[in-house]
Formats: structure tokens, C-alpha cells, sequence
């Protein structure tokens, strides 16, 4: 799932391309993706696309006199720039959004012909992401999820968010009604920067290691922000993946630390896999990995050391 750094580059790249322009036709492959029935999703055609705005990992689309469409991609929809005109024909493509030109000087509308075509895809036969069409003015608090914007928090505030419930670090930073936009991938990275287990409780956390996480969020969360939405400004953000060359430990299994060099290691659990090195954050010892650990039993190694040896 796209995560804050990632939709913070779409918001980037959509505004550039595509606010100011007027929706001309909309084609929708997937009548599944769209979640509500009235207002109707066609009313936004004819109409110029005001602004993008964010809530949580959801998109707010506001046309200028027609409704808002929020708009979540789940873990597996996208969004591509396609050849203007483009339809929908893949098996993952649901629906293209096709625009005009923008607004003229002055204010009128050009009654071009389309310009560009954006196309929303989910490389994924769950079909996850989803459309909702609302009234302009209508209260989005049921999307909110409540996550902290740890960005625009005080230590205090992501203290007390952190606290408020006893989680592991992994399950509390990865839970957006904690915290805003972060997810399993950010989580493996701002872990690692800030020295500290994944499978730590909140309740045992030191106030030092409070503040070493905060700003290990902050910064990690920053930085990808900074890198990400200033390449999609150059090119639009075709490949949203969360691997990337440049994480430290997330994806990189077996692969050595940036900062030790040990080998890193991982805790797979349903789909998703938690990455970590453990010199760096868990005192030399290896966690158990709930498959593999229980398999091996006793020849589960328990420190780098014997991991080495075998």
C-alpha cells in the first residue's frame, strides 16, 4: 500500500498534471470500484478539478461546482499517465479519467479536445481500492482514521499516541488509527533508524527511546518525502513500489546493514514480512520467525553467532 512519502508524491504529481484542467469523460471498467450510488459519479464531467487534498491514504478530488471523490488505492491500485483517450482494456485497469486543457487566462475554460489521460489500475483480482462520490461540503470524518500526523506532532503528542495503547513498536507505528501514513515499509525504516525492535512493547519504552523514535519518524518520513515528491515534480510516479534501492533493511533480507554490515533478517507473518537488523536493533538476538522457528524448533538459532556458524 502506497504509504505517506508515496501519496504525498502522487498529491504532488496529480496537482501539476492535472489541477486547473477540466474532466471531459470518465469510462469505468470496474462498476464495483465506485462504493456509493448518489451523487453520481458522471456529474463531474464538464467540470475543471479544483484540488487534491489528502486525508490519511485517501485522495479528495473537489470539482469546481460538482462533487468530491474520495478515492483509496489500497495496497495494490495505482495510477498511470496514459496516451490522451486512452480506455480501460487491461485486466487491471478500472477506470480513466480523461482531461482538457486548462483554464485559459481569465478564468474560461478551453473546450479543447482531451490532453491527458489518467488511468486508475489494481494489479490484484481483490479488488480493493474503492471510489466514493460525496455532496461538495459533505463531513469525510467517516474516512478519517484518526492517525497522527507525526510531521506536524509535538513529542508530547506522539508520546501520549505511542502510550495510549501497549503494542509492539511494528503493530503500534503501522496502525493508522495511531499514527498517519505509516506503514510497512516506513515502519522497517524509521525501526531501524531509531535502534529499536520491532517487537518491542510501547509500555517498556525508555523516554529517551520515546524521543530516538520520534525523530527517527520525523526524519526517515522527511527524507523520503523530500526524495520522492521532488522526482515525481521531474516525472510522474509510474513505479510506486515499497522496495527501493536505497532502504536500509526493508526488503532486504539477507543482505548486509548499511551501518554493521550484519546480515538482515526478517519475521514473515500472512502477507507481509518485517525486516530488521539485529546488532542494530535487537542486542545480537535473531526473532523467532513464526514458520520457520516453529519448523526448525530446537536448531532455531538464537544469536548472529550461531546464525553465522550454520
Amino acid at each position: 500500500m502506497p504509504e505517506l512519502p508515496d501519496i504525498l508524491a502522487y498529491q504532488a504529481a496529480l496537482e501539476d498534471q492535472f489541477v486547473g484542467r477540466t474532466l471531459k469523460r470518465i469510462d469505468l471498467k470496474s462498476p464495483f470500484l465506485v462504493r456509493t450510488f448518489e451523487p453520481d459519479l458522471y456529474d463531474c464531467q464538464g467540470k475543471p478539478l479544483a484540488s487534491i487534498d489528502r486525508l490519511g491514504k485517501r485522495f479528495v478530488w473537489r470539482f469546481d461546482g460538482g462533487p468530491v471523490v474520495v478515492i483509496h488505492l489500497m495496497i495494490a491500485g495505482r495510477f498511470h499517465v496514459r496516451k490522451p483517450g486512452a480506455r480501460p482494456k487491461s485486466k487491471a485497469d478500472l477506470a480513466a479519467w480523461h482531461f482538457g486543457p486548462k483554464a485559459i487566462e481569465g478564468g474560461e475554460i478551453d473546450d479543447g479536445e482531451i490532453e491527458s489521460t489518467l488511468m486508475l489500475t489494481e494489479a490484484s483480482p481483490k479488488h480493493r481500492a474503492s471510489i466514493h462520490v460525496m455532496q461538495a461540503g459533505a463531513d469525510l470524518a467517516e474516512f478519517d482514521r484518526g492517525g497522527l500526523d507525526v510531521l506536524a506532532a509535538s513529542l508530547e503528542a506522539f508520546a501520549d499516541r505511542l502510550t495510549a495503547e501497549n503494542h509492539t513498536l511494528k503493530r503500534a507505528l503501522t496502525d493508522p488509527r495511531a499514527f498517519d501514513g505509516i506503514g510497512n515499509a516506513y515502519s522497517d525504516e524509521v525501526l531501524h533508524a531509531a535502534g529499536l525492535s520491532p517487537i518491542k512493547w510501547t509500555s517498556r519504552l525508555s523516554d529517551e527511546e520515546i524521543e530516538r523514535l520520534y525523530t527517527a519518524c520525523r526524519q526517515t518520513l522527511a527524507e523520503w518525502t523530500e526524495r520522492l515528491v521532488g522526482e515525481a515534480r521531474e516525472r510522474f510516479p509510474e513505479k510506486v513500489t515499497a522496495f527501493r534501492p536505497e532502504m536500509a533493511v526493508h526488503g532486504k533480507h539477507g543482505k548486509p546493514c548499511p551501518v554493521c554490515d550484519t546480515a538482515v533478517q526478517r519475521i514473515r507473518y500472512a502477507d507481509n514480512e518485517t525486516n530488521y537488523c539485529p546488532r542494530c536493533q535487537t542486542e545480537g538476538k535473531l526473532l523467532a520467525d513464526r514458520s520457520l522457528s516453529r519448523l526448525l524448533k530446537g536448531d532455531w538459532p538464537k544469536t548472529i553467532e550461531e546464525l553465522e556458524e550454520r
